[in-house]
């Protein structure tokens, strides 16, 4: 199992952080081990002091697969839901200033949590879907698919050219402006078209 993760895929996000927009999807891995599931609490990590939340729709890959055009693209997934993208900023600003991967900010043990999955239907793509995040009560982040730059079909099509997609991968595809930096405490909750799939506590 892996979790590939995508980057700069809306604009308004990546206006917020001041990036360059990409011309094609820019993908990342975590590893296994940074997969974090619905019933565990985050443990804030003792190497940055400056960890930030990233809503993200994820979809859960269904079958093997490679070089998937994007019509069929639905064949492939099984489920979908929400994750959070854990970004220990501060390491990623020292590790981008240098040119160096971001792997110790965006792979750390935990650092890819998934909410409940939900069973997936090709015709869920039909229409953008809505999610948002809150952290202690508040509204931080409010987004929907169609708002980014590259669709879940066209990311399956893009990262199937590189790397073959296997049963039980997640795709993380980006995450919406509001991201902002958690605390030990914290609660977040994340819904999926009003529905609440998780409520996470960072330890």
């Amino acid at each position: 199992m892996k979790i590939i993760c995508i980057g700069r895929n809306y604009v308004d996000h990546i206006t917020e952080l001041s990036n360059e927009r990409p011309t094609e999807p820019v993908v990342f891995l975590k590893p296994d081990t940074a997969l974090l599931d619905a019933n565990s609490h985050f443990y804030y990590p003792k190497f940055s002091s400056d960890v930030h939340y990233e809503l993200e729709l994820v979809f859960r890959i269904g079958k093997v697969g490679k070089n998937i055009e994007a019509k069929f693209a639905h064949k492939y997934i099984e489920s979908y839901g929400l994750g959070i993208d854990f970004t220990a900023r501060d390491v990623q600003s020292k590790l981008k200033e240098k040119g160096l991967p971001w792997e110790k900010a965006k792979a750390f043990n935990g650092s890819a949590f998934v909410s409940t999955m939900l069973p997936f239907e090709a015709n869920l793509l039909e229409n953008p879907i809505h999610f948002s995040l809150h952290k202690n009560e508040t509204l931080v982040q409010d987004g929907n698919s169609g708002l980014m730059i590259w669709n879940v079909a066209e990311l399956i099509e893009d990262v199937s050219k590189y790397f073959t997609l296997k049963t039980g991968d997640y795709i993380f595809t980006g995450t919406p402006a509001g991201v902002g930096p958690i605390a030990i405490g914290d609660v977040l909750k994340g819904s999926l078209e009003g529905q609440k799939l998780f409520e996470l506590t960072i330890s």
